[in-house]
């Protein structure tokens, strides 16, 4: 999938989402912490955001990071099956990490999964916005090896580690190491 595709995606998920709510502009902003600019700007796909900032619209929406980006485009139906080309693959500008969206785009259930690669020396750092429902979140290290704090506890993990947390606090993922680091993430949130 093209950059300009995923970031279609995620426009056309964020407005519908904020829609589904009745969230103005200005409502969003407030209760996500970004500028209104910024989410009128994504609305458009006329930028590509950082995890960071994807990461404070989801919690201001009440969803995860991975509920941006499931297709939001009229006409596009549930399937059960996505196969491994067709799984739309993401990339922050900011630290080179990559998401592939292993779930079928659009499928009730509350299970999301998703494949991270965190290049050598990267850090990803989400503030942790509170959300209404209790998401969970699993991590299974597949490659290499991470940190991961979590509020103010670190994990150190290795490879065939799964650390278990729900969202709502602080969380850094950092890659120490020379090599990159690939893991998956299991997400269990409420169906709407």
């Amino acid at each position: 999938m093209q950059e300009a595709d995923i970031n279609s995606r995620i426009a056309a998920k964020v407005r519908d989402l904020r829609g589904e709510r009745g969230y103005t502009l200005d409502v969003l902003a407030t209760r996500c912490g970004v500028s209104r600019s910024m989410i009128s700007s994504i609305e458009r796909a006329a930028s590509s955001p950082t995890a960071a900032v994807l990461e404070k619209i989801a919690a201001g929406l009440n969803v995860s990071l991975a509920t941006l980006f499931d297709d939001a485009r009229a006409g596009s139906p549930p399937e059960p099956l996505v196969r491994r080309p067709q799984q739309a693959e993401w990339r922050d500008t900011e630290t080179g990490y990559t998401r592939k969206m292993l779930s079928p785009p659009n499928w009730a259930s509350p299970l999301k999964l998703t494949e991270v690669v965190l290049p050598a020396g990267a850090r990803v750092a989400y503030e942790g916005g509170k959300r209404e429902a209790t998401i969970h979140q699993h991590i299974w290290l597949m490659e290499g090896q991470i940190n991961v704090v979590v509020g103010d506890r670190q994990h150190a993990l290795a490879k065939g580690d799964c650390l278990a947390m729900t969202l709502g606090l602080p969380l850094v993922f950092s890659n120490p190491s020379p090599r990159s680091a690939r893991y998956l993430v299991a997400l269990a949130e409420p169906l709407d």
